[in-house]
């Protein structure tokens, strides 16, 4: 089923253009009268109206992002039930980190504070018991020295997860296998995120490479970050190296890895500004 045209009703919000379509969902740019703004709405593609499950995750996610506010993670407007569940979101200013990434690598100041500001945002759900295990360039929007970090749809409590929960070339392997997952998976993640966008290539391959294998972690390891890029900072290469060890345990608690981008980017970390 084609998805709405300009005009339709979505969400309370006037439908003015179709912007993506995953495999069960549809996302438009729209007018909020009441707010009187351009929103992004969120909804079950027509076809998929009756998928419980997918339902279900999709007012899960707009009740969570309504709940949670944090300069760096999208914030939800409303959440609307009904026959067309939808959730009506900020619109972003900006490009995707994957369509910037495309173009060029980063440098070591430019990386380290988007990492800072994607960790502050995994910072936040970690002190509220919750993961987000998606992180991936396609689920950040980047503009003006900001990063925002998107898609909540499959966080949650840390505990155990189906096998390959997540995006194949980014998730942890943990997720890869199915076991526990906690925050050292979005380590791994914000690890792997900063990894390509400082080598020029992501660790473990795109969203939109042939799969060479159904999940490269479980493969192989990551190479080594300075072999890619020899004059990078030894520590910000040997942390974002250990963000990527296969064991959850051995590497660096997010707080740790903070301190690290901290120093790289140029400000000295202050005392326990990390810290859980």
């Amino acid at each position: 089923m084609r998805p709405l045209g300009p005009g339709a009703r979505v969400g309370g919000a006037d439908v003015i253009a179709h912007l993506a379509r995953s495999n069960v969902l549809d996302v438009y740019d729209a007018w909020d009268p009441e707010r009187g703004c351009r929103v992004a709405v969120k909804t079950l593609r027509p076809d998929r109206r009756h998928d419980r499950r997918a339902r279900a995750a999709l007012l899960r996610e707009g009740r969570l992002l309504a709940r949670l506010q944090h300069p760096h993670l999208v914030r939800a407007y409303a959440v609307h039930e009904g026959e067309r569940p939808a959730v009506v979101l900020e619109t972003l200013r900006g490009a995707t980190l994957a369509a910037l990434l495309s173009q060029r690598r980063l440098g070591v100041a430019e990386a380290s504070h988007l990492g800072l500001q994607l960790g502050a945002g995994l910072h936040f759900l970690h002190r509220r018991g919750l993961v987000h295990l998606d992180v991936k360039p396609s689920n950040v929007i980047a503009h003006a020295g900001a990063a925002t970090l998107l898609d909540l749809s499959i966080a949650r409590r840390p505990g155990r997860v189906r096998a390959g929960t997540g995006t194949w070339c980014f998730l942890s392997p943990e997720q890869a296998r199915g076991g526990h997952a906690g925050p050292a998976a979005d380590v791994w993640g914000l690890a792997a995120l900063l990894h390509g966008a400082l080598a020029g290539r992501a660790p473990f391959g795109d969203e939109d490479d042939d799969e060479l294998a159904e999940f490269p972690c479980l493969e192989r390891r990551a190479a080594p970050l300075r072999s890619l890029r020899p004059a990078l900072p030894r520590a910000l290469a040997s942390a974002l190296d250990a963000g990527l060890a296969p064991d959850p345990a051995a590497r660096p608690a997010l707080p740790a890895l903070l301190e690290v981008l901290d120093e790289a980017a140029g400000r000295p970390a202050g005392p326990g500004r990390w810290t859980l």
